[in-house]
């Protein structure tokens, strides 16, 4: 079963990262903690802080205590760590780990000053499910629905957990994806932002990552005028390499990392990870500088409306959708309540469940209540396509 995982797609769990400012960081890791952490759990705590020698390490507290203990001792160099049980179904009793970063620490080791960790996929997606006897006949398409299904709720909670747990705007935004960095927004698999109207920054943001090497986790703190700014500085006629699938995205993480050793190709800025555009790879799918100045350009609600038209499921989806909310109901929400019961063991991590999910998985576009936006889908698959079908729809590509 682990090969089929590990050949779908990224041998990294899903990473969730997010952006915050350095007067609101320790508030925002607070309340995130709170959010995400099992209520009344206990939690594993580690901060070490450049320059000082002690380590300060908390085995199984309370999360206030954690707060408690951490807030005082959360310096500029400062790292924390904390290992917390959580309200997800199979990420077990120390299944996520939150970080925060304080800002000399992440300008040296740049990834984004908050970040939330998953140890290993099945964390999120189980490899195997117990199913009662007499519980009709198998369906693949169904059982891969189900769990597609289950684990994007997981990814959009989690990510929101991190982003936006309370009414207080710290984050502004974020990002989840299968890879070891934040990579360009359109190729993570979910993005939040804490104002819908600026949604175009995962384009921007993409482009700079993509053309001019910036780190996302550091170029996140921009404004959108300077984002655009940066496209708008790059020659014209320039074009970028967007990765067409999940495996493709940490191929070019990989060449990223060959790149920062290299003589040619070492970048001069501490936070980029190559001086030059990255290559393009067999089956990426060019852009150009025209086509992302015109996306920036275009109106805010246009924008979101052609992603929401976008967003629709297809006809192998639709046509399993029913079975597989059925399939919820009997093998997740009843689990309990048939315990003792004849039930055998049900694989749902083979091949076929894995393409299903890379071809038929859903989008969402999501209007959040605070004035936010959600972008997800499963983490086989990229935001990309989502893109380019707005982009087709608004007739900025063809």
């Amino acid at each position: 079963m682990r090969r089929y995982m590990n050949q779908a797609r990224s041998e990294r769990a899903p990473g969730f990262y997010a952006w915050c400012d350095e007067v609101d960081r320790f508030d925002a890791f607070a309340a995130a903690l709170s959010a995400l952490a099992y209520p009344g759990g206990l939690c594993n705590v580690r901060l070490s802080t450049r320059g000082v020698s002690e380590e300060m390490w908390r085995p199984e507290i309370p999360v206030d205590e954690v707060i408690a203990v951490t807030r005082p001792a959360f310096k500029a160099g400062s790292e924390v760590h904390v290992g917390l049980g959580s309200p997800w179904r199979w990420l077990g009793r120390y299944g996520l780990t939150l970080e925060c970063y304080g800002e000399d620490y992440d300008r040296r080791w740049p990834s984004g000053p908050l970040g939330v960790g998953t140890y290993e996929w099945k964390g999120l997606y189980p490899y195997c499910l117990e199913m009662a006897i007499g519980s009709g006949v198998r369906s693949v398409e169904a059982e891969a629905a189900m769990i597609s299904m289950h684990m994007e709720q997981d990814v959009e909670g989690i990510l929101l957990g991190l982003c936006a747990p309370d009414a207080h705007v710290r984050v502004t935004t974020g990002a989840c994806a299968a890879v070891f960095r934040w990579p360009a927004p359109v190729e993570a698999c979910a993005t939040y932002h804490a104002d819908a109207a600026t949604v175009a920054r995962d384009l921007a943001l993409s482009w700079m990552h993509l053309h001019d090497g910036d780190i996302v986790g550091r170029a996140a703190r921009l404004p959108l005028s300077e984002l655009v700014a940066r496209v708008d500085a790059a020659p014209r006629g320039a074009r970028v390499g967007v990765a067409s699938h999940v495996e493709r995205v940490g191929e070019h993480e990989t060449l990223d990392l060959h790149a920062s050793r290299s003589r040619s190709e070492r970048p001069t800025r501490d936070d980029a990870v190559r001086r030059v555009p990255r290559a393009l790879l067999p089956g990426d799918v060019e852009i150009t500088r025209e086509q992302v100045l015109q996306a920036l350009l275009t109106p805010p609600d246009l924008l979101l409306e052609a992603l929401e038209a976008s967003a629709l499921t297809d006809d192998a989806w639709r046509a399993v959708e029913p079975r597989a909310r059925e399939l919820i109901h009997e093998i997740i929400d009843e689990a309990e309540t048939r315990e003792g019961e004849p039930s055998y063991e049900v694989t749902v991590a083979t091949g076929r469940h894995v393409r299903f999910i890379e071809r038929h998985s859903p989008y969402h576009v999501r209007r959040l209540p605070n004035g936010g936006l959600l972008l997800a889908t499963h983490p086989f698959r990229t935001l990309w396509p989502l893109w380019a079908d707005a982009l087709f729809l608004l007739g900025i590509t063809s």
